[in-house]
């Protein structure tokens, strides 16, 4: 195998976060189950005390995505046609 993937229950994990050279950071649960972020990490997302992150399990592992307001989306989608036909009592 390459680089520092290993297996664990048939599927291959790759010990590197975000393809760097970096390894993945681990954490402690503590016995409130709660977690630290890193501050490389927080630093990296612009993370904020207070701000509202969505926690999703996905497959065996926990993913921690950040809300942002709406405002921080607009022109995220360059490109994006937004000119659709509506029907006239939707204008």
């Amino acid at each position: 195998m390459k680089g520092d993937a290993r297996p664990i229950d048939d599927k291959i994990v790759c010990q590197k976060c975000d393809r760097s050279d970096r390894p993945m950071t681990s954490v402690t649960i503590s016995p409130k189950f709660q977690v630290v972020i890193p501050k490389e990490v927080r630093e990296k997302l612009d993370l904020r005390p207070g701000q509202k992150v969505r926690v999703l399990a996905y497959g065996s592992r926990i993913e921690l995505i950040p809300e942002r307001p709406i405002e921080e989306m607009m022109g995220f989608l360059p490109g994006l046609d937004t000119e659709v036909e509506r029907e006239e009592d939707r204008l």
